[in-house]
């Protein structure tokens, strides 16, 4: 590695900047304005619900018929505590998105379920980004985008089963100042 992080010209480099770039391309402001003026006229879509609605089909899918769609499998899936996902399906429920009804499998639990609301935020959104993915593959072969896509599951299954260690932050601070104190 270099002296600096501009420096590094390693894979693992030009990743950390691709995908940067996507997250700050991906979270305009404008673009979710434009979304919720869309989707939802007269009423709020904020991206907190867009995740929910997300987690919920996600969980709903994946679980198969029968099973029941739970604030913890939400909490699981979205990778927050299971009091922060209760506040943030809560907010998705008043804004319409999510409906609560008593588990048919468990009196203490509560099953969540997409509105027509709700389903219709996940169908335009996930139609929205598959469109615009197309777009920008447009001029690739099918080769390019089929490897492409296996390459960028696999990373982001392996991004999965091994999070961020955050008392790396430490160490790459100690790191850098060491790095600062040579020049």
């Amino acid at each position: 590695m270099g002296t600096s992080p501009g420096d590094d010209v390693t894979p693992a480099a030009a990743v950390d900047v691709a995908i940067f770039r996507l997250r700050r391309l991906w979270s305009k402001p404008g673009l979710h304005r434009q979304l919720s003026a869309k989707v939802a006229p007269g009423g709020s879509l904020q991206m907190s619900h867009i995740l929910v609605v997300h987690a919920v089909h996600g969980v709903a899918r994946e679980a198969g018929a029968g099973s029941e769609v739970t604030i913890g499998a939400v909490a699981e899936r979205l990778d927050v505590d299971p009091s922060t996902a209760s506040r943030l399906v809560s907010d998705a429920i008043d804004a319409g998105y999510v409906a609560r009804h008593a588990s048919e499998q468990d009196a203490r639990r509560a099953r969540l379920e997409l509105t027509d609301a709700g389903r219709t935020v996940m169908d335009v959104t996930a139609r929205y980004r598959r469109s615009y993915i197309d777009k920008l593959m447009a001029d690739w072969s099918r080769e390019d985008r089929e490897t492409f896509a296996r390459l960028l599951t696999r990373f982001t299954e392996a991004a999965a089963a091994a999070p961020p260690d955050p008392s790396y932050i430490g160490r790459a601070l100690s790191d850098v100042a060491a790095t600062h104190v040579r020049r």
